[in-house]
């Protein structure tokens, strides 16, 4: 979708007379938000499907329920934003802070985060087929049961992150990334590549969640130093 697919930029002058939801009925081309600061507006169940959310600040934003599918936010802060049970298919996330935010039982096909912090967000029950990240810092959060089949994780930090349940298998860590002190109960990485992962803190009773991943020489010898073995 190109720029002129939108409306003209909508920025916070423009609120001073109306509210969201009253531009969302008032025309038929996709919002292009620019600047705004909507934070803790409770803006549940609006369709903003398609819409640009460009440098706004959105913290503590209520999106519960809403449509967003195929929706654009490029460089927001969405601290502690709460997009439960909201429909994202399609969705992209650029460089964007949301930290501590929520997405549970969202549905999430095809939504990418590029450079986007998310330490502390919670994907639990997140329908995530496809979903996607990249350069991200997902330490602390809750992605339990997210599946990363087949995907190419790029410098992710999932340290202290929880993600049991979760599917790795035929996942590929490259430009770093860690598994530190991550919970892994249940999690799957047959086929995956580690090599490049920190798996600081994983103990070798969960060895055999790892049965036919790769991992170095280097991170063996820290997996036994794990145990108290000092390897010559």
């Amino acid at each position: 979708m190109k720029l002129t697919d939108f409306r003209e930029k909508i920025s916070e002058e423009d609120f001073e007379s109306g509210s969201l939801s009253d531009f969302v009925k008032g025309d038929a081309l996709p919002l292009h938000l620019y600047r705004i600061d909507l934070s803790h507006k409770d803006l549940k169940r609006l369709n903003l499907r398609h819409a640009l959310f460009e440098q706004c600040v959105l913290v503590d934003a209520d999106f519960s329920y809403a449509d967003l599918e195929e929706s654009i936010w490029s460089g927001c802060r969405l601290g502690g934003a709460v997009f439960r049970s909201a429909s994202l298919s399609g969705a992209t996330f650029k460089n964007c802070d949301a930290n501590n935010s929520c997405w549970q039982r969202s549905r999430m096909s095809q939504v990418k985060f590029e450079g986007c912090k998310l330490t502390g967000a919670n994907f639990n029950d997140a329908s995530s087929l496809g979903l996607s990240f990249s350069e991200c810092r997902l330490n602390s959060a809750n992605l339990s049961g997210v599946s990363f089949y087949k995907s190419v994780l790029d410098g992710l930090d999932f340290s202290e992150t929880d993600l049991s349940g979760c599917d790795f298998r035929k996942a590929t860590f490259v430009n770093g990334g860690s598994l530190a002190q991550a919970r892994v109960v249940g999690a799957r990485f047959d086929g995956a590549d580690l090599r490049e992962a920190d798996l600081g803190g994983l103990r070798l009773v969960d060895a055999k969640l790892f049965k036919g991943a790769t991992i170095s020489k280097f991170q063996a010898n820290v997996l036994l130093e794990g145990l108290g073995l000092t390897v010559i």
